[in-house]
């Protein structure tokens, strides 16, 4: 394992990913590195915070910042190549494998690279042939230029669509305590397949830092007014929920939000915890996140409380209510 500036719980064991070889901690930068609201500097010092704290696992994706993500970490790469483990991922306009190849050879511009570790189909098409695209990532990964594929927020049934073509190698897939559907089919697939997984909204869009009240206060335009635990009827069960993991975190000395990111951690069917950072601070507090000891008892707590708030959330496919 790379040496860290952070003390990491000898209860967390490093990973290896996509064949790379690489031992990594089971913890990857992404998500909100790349955020509207974060200047470059900022950016950059999160990304630095990170692989100085001992994170080699730095995802990123076509569509973050439009490119702008990419062009930042492939900066950021000069001198640190050897020793990272790169994922990025895209949505081709075109479901066929010459545009997902086209994607994968963009991307390896913006980042400066010949080759990446990992790539995804960032998300399934409802209805459509995705075998196609497949076929472009299996090109990609003939040609040397990635050396794992994976998918993100596929079902079983789109997985097996892809897989009749392909091999996949890992599935990102939304997954934290309040959102839990994949454990049904999605996670026992990936396990008798061979597929890692890995988790991406290990804090929910914020709200297992315990930052909400019980009475909501979005801005027009926010985000969160499309993600699925902060839906009106919903809302009241989850902020119930929180507050009582927020009473366990009191009781650990802890913050909730290590508590939520260590749940995930756990749970022996998860590979990695992708966690986002929109400056050198928070990706600070992510590492931070993994230097405790947890008190006995406290996951089988949290599960049960997940176990009833996930009760009041419904199936809908995905936390984003997003179907491309």
């Amino acid at each position: 394992m790379p040496a860290a500036a952070n003390a990491v719980d000898p209860s967390i064991h490093p990973v290896t990913l996509g064949g790379s070889g690489l031992p990594l901690l089971p913890m990857a930068l992404g998500g909100s590195w790349y955020a509207t609201d974060a200047s470059d500097a900022d950016r950059v010092a999160a990304m630095t915070a990170a692989y100085d704290g001992g994170i080699r696992h730095f995802d990123t994706a076509a569509g973050y910042g439009s490119g702008r993500s990419e062009e930042l970490l492939g900066a950021f790469l000069d001198g640190r190549r050897d020793t990272v483990f790169v994922a990025s991922k895209a949505n081709p306009a075109e479901l066929t494998a010459p545009s997902m190849l086209a994607s994968v050879e963009a991307s390896l511009r913006r980042l400066r690279l010949e080759a990446v570790e990992l790539y995804y189909i960032h998300w399934p098409r409802a209805g459509r042939d995705m075998r196609p695209v497949m076929e472009g990532l299996e090109l990609a990964r003939r040609q040397g230029k990635i050396g794992a594929i994976g998918v993100s927020n596929f079902s079983v049934a789109q997985m097996q669509m892809v897989e009749e073509v392909g091999r996949i190698d890992a599935h990102q897939l939304g997954y934290n305590l309040l959102w839990r559907y994949a454990e049904g089919e999605v996670i026992p697939h990936c396990r008798r397949n061979g597929i890692a997984v890995i988790a991406y909204s290990a804090l929910s869009h914020g709200i297992l830092t315990g930052k909400f009240g019980p009475v909501l206060d979005l801005a027009p335009g926010d985000q969160r007014h499309t993600i699925l635990p902060f839906r009106a009827d919903i809302w009241p069960h989850v902020h119930a929920g929180v507050e009582e993991m927020q009473q366990i975190a009191a009781e650990s000395g802890l913050p909730l939000a290590t508590l939520a990111i260590r749940w995930i951690l756990s749970r022996a069917t998860i590979d990695s915890v992708v966690v986002g950072a929109k400056n050198g601070r928070q990706a600070d507090t992510n590492l931070a996140a993994l230097a405790p000891a947890i008190p006995p008892g406290v996951y089988d707590r949290l599960t049960a409380i997940s176990d009833r708030v996930t009760a009041h959330i419904p199936d809908v496919g995905n936390l984003f209510n997003h179907y491309p």
